[in-house]
């Protein structure tokens, strides 16, 4: 777009246009249409304008839905048309305070992605993003970067699904009764090697018309990171414990509880030299679930992202950062030029098999109904119809449900695989 319109080199312009066609059967997820398909658009503007230091962006999204039939899934995930998602000012600081480094300091409405993204993160594969309004600071030195912020989540409007489903726009709003803060520091200990340390704040109390659990919880990340290269393992573990307070349910009166839960990631790799730049890895995951005890053990991701770890958003949705016990293997492949592909198993057991398994609803108080939740297969492959500018992607994950998802009591009766396809065009320009 930037040359298209010959803008000057201070102005940057661009965009991107998504088309997606997603089609499940027999879904897993309790409260959702067995069956359902449609069809989700996604456009995105953005411009940056650059005056010495201080720079001014901002960026319009557009995220619609056709063809969705009633029951649907379809919500605020899915919709969000005409959106100044960003709408910022940012200054760039050379050696600030007399410290070798870049910094950087922004304000107004924008994206954040922080650290590994499984707890702060602008969401991709889903139809809407994550928008956040407030304060952000960067500073990068020569072996080690500092990132702090303090902002309010975008609340997504509308929320309707008669709206959503009428695509009507909205703007979405801030407020000042939900606020998340933290900071990420990382260092790099060797070429190839980096240290993270992070923490993420949150807090929420209730609004009018929207009740909430009142989350009071502080979350406490660390990380060691080692990037894919030709013929070498590579690593990415994390660990995290949250601590702080939620409410039982978010009825007035509603007792509150004492939180404290955690994860754990790890995926260790190798990049093979040959031809198509095979990439394969292990997978492992566990993320704490409820139980029994007088405290609520159940890991909230807060923002988190989900694609990278475990499996779309979108209509499929059954697997995300939430009571999980999962290995996996994984194996990835850059054919030439235009082609890539990956393919992904994950057998899946419950954290904790009182509590509902991951993203599914499905729950089981009495534990009776097992801790396997089944298997999934996620395979992907993508082709550059034009190169760096229009891809095609293909999506397909079959998940063979295991004694949990098959008996327990609101558990979706049906097939015992479930089906899901998407295909996608994106362009960018």
């Amino acid at each position: 777009m930037h040359d298209a319109v010959a803008a000057p080199s201070n102005l940057k312009l661009s965009g991107t246009f998504r088309a997606r066609y997603e089609t499940i059967d027999s879904a897993a997820r309790a409260g959702v249409p067995r069956n359902e398909d449609y069809i989700t658009l996604r456009t995105t503007l953005f411009a940056e304008y650059a005056a010495g230091p201080l720079r001014i962006g901002g960026e319009l999204w557009d995220s619609r839905i056709y063809d969705a039939d009633l029951p649907s899934s379809a919500g605020a995930n899915e919709v969000n048309t005409f959106e100044p998602v960003q709408a910022y000012a940012a200054v760039d600081l050379k050696d600030p305070l007399g410290l070798p480094g870049k910094a950087t300091l922004q304000a107004g409405r924008f994206l954040l992605n922080i650290g590994s993204r499984r707890l702060v993160a602008a969401d991709d594969y889903r139809n809407t993003t994550n928008g956040y309004t407030g304060l952000r600071g960067d500073f990068l030195g020569r072996d080690f970067s500092l990132t702090a912020y303090a902002v309010t989540p975008q609340i997504r409007l509308p929320d309707s699904q008669a709206d959503v489903l009428d695509n009507r726009a909205r703007l979405d709003k801030e407020t000042n009764d939900t606020l998340l803060w933290g900071a990420l520091v990382d260092r790099n200990v060797s070429k190839a090697t980096t240290l993270e340390f992070g923490y993420v704040g949150f807090k929420e109390q209730d609004a009018v018309g929207r009740p909430t659990r009142d989350r009071d919880l502080a979350t406490f990340t660390g990380r060691v990171l080692r990037n894919p290269a030709p013929e070498r393992f590579d690593i990415d573990a994390e660990v995290g414990y949250q601590t702080g307070s939620v409410s039982s349910s978010a009825l007035p009166g509603a007792t509150t509880l004492d939180a404290e839960a955690g994860f754990f990631h790890l995926r260790a790799g190798y990049s093979f030299a040959d031809a198509w730049k095979s990439h394969v890895s292990f997978d492992y995951d566990w993320v704490e679930g409820d139980d029994s005890g007088p405290k609520y053990r159940r890991f909230d991701t807060l923002f988190g992202m989900r694609r990278a770890d475990f499996s779309p958003g979108g209509l499929y949705s059954l697997v995300g950062r939430a009571n999980i016990s999962s290995p996996g293997a994984r194996w990835e492949a850059t054919f030439d030029r235009r082609w890539d592909g990956m393919l992904s198993y994950h057998p899946m057991w419950l954290a904790s098999s009182t509590d509902s398994f991951s993203n599914s609803n499905v729950r089981d108080a009495t534990g009776r109904s097992g801790d396997f939740a089944g298997h999934q297969w996620d395979g992907r492959v993508r082709y550059w119809l034009v190169p760096g500018s229009v891809r095609l992607e293909g999506v397909y994950i079959l998940v063979n449900k295991g004694r949990f998802l098959r008996e327990a009591p609101n558990a979706p009766s049906g097939d015992r695989n479930t089906n899901y396809l998407a295909l996608i065009v994106t362009s960018t320009f």
